[in-house]
């Protein structure tokens, strides 16, 4: 059974620093995208930051600058580096994975259960 597990959400003040960390276990099939998502009370949830199979990366505006996301392929982890947080980055952050199912199927995406991070003084 595949297993995401969130790690690093907590309360935080302006300005300040959280790492998020994902780590996904009990795959049979290899990952493709690795990614953070969030979402806020009362808003869809939204792209955060994302590596692709290839190293690409994608970053929502609203945080390009102040975060960096990085993924170990070895460990089949992704960490989500935050600087500079503002009140509103609060929000639950939700690690998602992409895994690489056999034809005549395609993906699987597999979604944490989310960790909440609070940005506030």
């Amino acid at each position: 059974q595949v297993q995401l597990v969130e790690s690093g959400g907590g309360l935080v003040q302006p300005g300040g620093s959280l790492i998020l960390s994902c780590e996904v276990s009990g795959s049979p099939f290899s990952i493709l995208d690795m990614g953070w998502y969030r979402q806020a009370p009362g808003n869809q949830r939204e792209l955060v930051a994302a590596v692709r199979h290839d190293g690409t990366i994608n970053y929502a505006d609203s945080v390009k600058g102040r975060f960096a996301v990085s993924r170990d392929n070895a460990k089949n982890t992704v960490d989500l580096k935050m600087n500079s947080l503002k009140p509103e980055d609060t929000a639950v952050y939700h690690c998602k994975v992409d895994l690489d199912l056999p034809p005549p199927f395609r993906y699987l995406e597999i979604w944490g259960q989310g960790t909440l991070v609070t940005v506030s003084s």
